[in-house]
């Protein structure tokens, strides 16, 4: 096609790419391959639209799978139009979630509804097979939420579903589902599945709300369609309507997460579900040498229900591939560590350079002590993440409290943690008489003819909470994210029990707390209008989609599943472990499209590669505590092999020089050594403003009466409604009634 090279910012792009960015009418499917610019060619796409169509942002949507990915894509957008766009660029979950809210009453909830992650499912979910009186052993959390998901993926409700039933268990599991159903609406919640589903079902039963988002979002884009379950093609099939100007990009080769709900048929069937639809190849590669690519086309070209194209790339053919067949695992583990401790020496490459992608998390335990061993420095991506811990999900469910009062399930979390004498059969007590009353246990617990018969100690504790609760709810105008966090983890009395423990368990857990501090003040500091809300949003998000640890600061070698590694890249990559029964996983390889999704994950891994890539495997290997012999993986059949180069030569451990630069193993430091303790530091600063906050609220409440007139730099003015717990309700001329915490809101009395 005739190009417009007056236009400065298309300029790099190459044929395909330019022909992608300048068409924007009509249905369009790019099938962008691994390395070829997939997210250039978007976001050109975008800023071309803006710029040179006259399109307005506020009539475009971009989807994809991750904050990370839509962060990036706004990005490079708002430095391509020069300036902030009014335009959702952003996850389905995250996008769904705001039309929810949006139309929270025509969908069934309150505005102010919560998102519950799979902890808080299962909790709900045991629950219920409690109150049942269900078979634990049979009827696991794990089995039935499962069920349940694929139920809504499908756009079963709990009725539709029973409909269905056909046997004992599952009319039991049907029970178990409208349990549940009944459950998070009961606590205006919602799970992930919820999400898309519900919004989904809300444009069934609510034409006009789907009309009204179809004339906003006229131009839409989904990104890693090949991604997309049969709920998210149906969402972004609804919203494209008769206009039909949905761009989709992706790639069926990576499709390799069949296993999560995608479903390849959306991408494999676009030109059948959209006639007439335009269809872009982008082959030509910017990452790999030429060899690697040819690897990675002898192998995928063995699936047949693929797209037809094929990566290429100017660069050099490169190194071939080293491929090494070792006695067992452990000499599997020192020759890779062998290999990247002559590469540092003799290429000057970094450790950050090197990848080893498994097939399994099992894997990685001999690397980890190999590394080690050697003085490796090395990142485990993939392992128990941080919003998992502990002491992290206590604070979020203290801080979704402060949000959403009805949170039945983050009240039960912490409404004894730290231990403050409200035992589990007062609470068991105020949840059947909060059910009994259809109230939720917080609201219950403001209720002195309620709490005024508890034990002393306990009546005590929970009027305390709530106070807090209360206080913070209060603050929310007036404090940031940060703050309210600082008067959670004090005021609870989290903070002094961990200091009190006096132990590594409790350091270490002080220490995540304090990251997690860290963390708010980061998004704080780039978002300064981000309520606790938002925050409470994007971190429940982030930690559901997002499934590696992004920390890859420093120079390490990373460690990390072949899923994990999805849209990455590194110079040097090592695949450990390709055996049959190991990779392809022994459970793939009773179907064709079993080993079909396996081939595609091999070839994600292959990609990955930018200059070098080793394959290896082992002759025995133990695994799950079991040793065997092994058959080597039919993927290496599939290799060209005139692309391997299989060296037998044995390579001694301790050959090469290891270099350690800034990395000791030989020092641990404990609360008694350590030269200066910034953790304690920082919880006596927070304990500081905590004790500040307290003084002056107390003092501050003293100071209001009922009819009292005061002035809100915000709100304007207002009249005294009532004074409690340091919280000031205010009747405000053009704000309407607002709680405010004593002493923290910016109240000036005048008369």
């Amino acid at each position: 096609m005739q190009r417009n090279n007056e236009i400065s910012y298309l300029a790099d792009l190459n044929d395909r790419q330019y022909e992608a960015a300048v068409n924007t009418e009509g249905p369009m499917l790019i099938l962008a391959g691994a390395g070829s610019g997939k997210t250039s060619t978007m976001t050109r796409r975008i800023a071309y639209m803006i710029r040179e169509k006259n399109i307005q942002p506020y009539n475009m949507l971009a989807v994809t799978f991750t904050n990370k990915a839509a962060a990036e894509m706004r990005e490079r957008v708002e430095a391509l139009v020069g300036g902030d766009i009014r335009m959702w660029i952003m996850t389905f979950h995250s996008a769904c979630l705001r039309i929810l809210r949006m139309n929270a009453e025509k969908a069934g909830y309150m505005p102010n509804l919560t998102v519950y992650d799979p902890v808080d499912q299962k909790t709900v979910i045991k629950n219920c097979i409690k109150a049942a009186g269900a078979d634990d052993k049979v009827y696991t959390p794990k089995i039935v939420l499962g069920r349940i998901s694929k139920a809504k993926e499908r756009g079963l409700d709990s009725a539709a579903y029973a409909a269905e039933a056909g046997s004992a268990k599952e009319r039991t599991i049907a029970n178990l589902y409208a349990r549940y159903e009944t459950q998070l609406m009961k606590n205006n919640a919602v799970d992930f599945d919820d999400m898309i589903w519900r919004t989904v079902k809300m444009f069934d039963g609510h034409p006009e709300v789907l009309e009204k988002y179809r004339e906003r979002f006229q131009y839409i884009m989904v990104d890693e369609y090949q991604d997309t379950n049969a709920m998210q093609y149906r969402l972004v099939k609804m919203l494209a309507g008769t206009r039909r100007n949905i761009c989709v990009v992706g790639d069926d080769d990576q499709c390799i997460y069949e296993w999560r709900g995608a479903d390849i048929s959306n991408i494999l069937s676009f030109e059948k579900d959209f006639p007439g639809a335009r269809v872009i190849k982008l082959e030509q590669n910017y990452r790999s040498d030429g060899n690697i690519l040819k690897a990675a086309h002898s192998v995928i070209s063995h699936n047949t229900q693929r797209k037809d194209k094929k990566l290429w790339t100017a660069a050099d053919d490169g190194s071939q591939i080293t491929y090494k067949r070792l006695d067992n695992e452990r000499e599997e583990a020192s020759y890779i560590a062998d290999e990247i401790s002559e590469l540092t020496f003799s290429e000057g490459r970094r450790y950050s350079d090197f990848a080893v992608l498994y097939r399994t998390n099992a894997q990685s335990r001999t690397f980890e002590e190999t590394f080690v061993s050697r003085g490796i420095p090395y990142l485990l991506r993939g392992s128990l993440r941080f919003y998992d811990r502990k002491e992290i999900k206590d604070l979020i469910a203290y801080m979704r409290l402060v949000v959403n009062p009805d949170d039945d399930i983050a009240l039960m979390r912490v409404i004894n943690e730290p231990k403050r004498g409200v035992g589990p059969k007062t609470v068991e007590k105020l949840g059947v008489l909060a059910q009994q009353r259809g109230t939720s246990i917080l609201r219950l617990m403001t209720d002195e003819s309620v709490t005024g018969g508890l034990s002393g100690k306990a009546a005590s504790a929970i009027r305390g909470f709530v106070s807090l609760i209360a206080e913070c709810r209060a603050a929310m105008d007036d404090l940031g994210v940060e703050d309210i966090y600082d008067r959670l983890l004090a005021g609870s009395g989290y903070l002094r029990a961990l200091e009190n423990a006096d132990n590594d368990e409790a350091q270490s857990r002080l220490e995540n707390l304090m990251e997690f501090k860290s963390a708010i003040g980061e998004r704080e500091s780039a978002d300064p209008e981000m309520t606790l809300s938002d925050f409470l949003e994007n971190i429940t998000l982030d930690a559901e989609v997002e499934k590696t640890d992004d920390d890859a600061s420093g120079d390490k070698v990373v460690l990390m599943t072949l899923h994990s590694a999805k849209g990455l890249e590194f110079p040097v990559v090592f695949m450990p472990g390709l055996e049959d029964g190991l990779f392809p996983g022994y459970r793939a390889m009773d179907t064709e499209e079993g080993i079909s999704e396996e081939r595609r994950l091999c070839y994600v891994g292959i990609t990955r590669a930018e200059k070098k890539l080793y394959m290896t495997s082992a002759k025995t290997r133990t695994l799950y505590g079991k040793t065997d012999y092994t058959k080597e993986s039919q993927f290496l059949s599939e290799l060209d092999p005139n692309l391997l180069d299989g060296r037998s030569d044995e390579i001694g451990a301790g050959s090469f020089a290891v270099r350690t630069d800034g990395y000791r193993t030989d020092v641990h430091y404990t609360p008694s050594n350590r030269p200066f303790d910034p953790i304690r530091a920082q919880a006596d600063k927070i304990k500081k403003k905590n004790n500040d906050i307290q003084k002056k609220a107390a003092s501050a409440a003293g100071l209001y009466k009922e009819g009292m007139k005061v002035r809100h730099k915000k709100f304007g003015e207002g009249i005294v409604l009532d004074v409690s717990n340091s919280v000031v309700k205010v009747a405000f001329d053009n704000a309407g009634i607002k709680k405010l915490a004593a002493g923290i809101a910016p109240l000036e009395i005048i008369g």
